[in-house]
């Protein structure tokens, strides 16, 4: 069975609910700090780690809620936008 290529993309832009793995964590816009990188690691966001946005703020800028592990984490935007992920196709029966 073939796989698709696998689809990189910035964690806000995962859609709540679905499921995706961490490919990689770099301070790399101009807002972020540099030790970003090195305090989203500590929290677990580490290549391979299973991740899912729970929940987004009211408003378009607000703070989202994530889950990695057994925690759940609100990241500002900027700070999630360092993130990079690979969605998970759901599973079929």
């Amino acid at each position: 069975m073939l796989k698709s290529p696998a689809l990189d993309i910035p964690l806000p832009d995962l859609p709540p609910g679905a499921s995706a793995r961490v490919t990689s964590v770099s301070a790399a816009n101009s807002k972020a700090p540099p030790e970003l990188g090195r305090r989203l690691a500590e929290l677990g966001f580490l290549p391979g780690e299973a991740v899912r946005i729970v929940a987004r703020g009211l408003l378009a800028r607000a703070p989202i809620a994530v889950r990695i592990g057994t925690g759940t984490f609100a990241l500002r935007l900027f700070e999630a936008a360092c993130i990079r992920v690979c969605p998970e196709q759901p599973q079929l029966p």
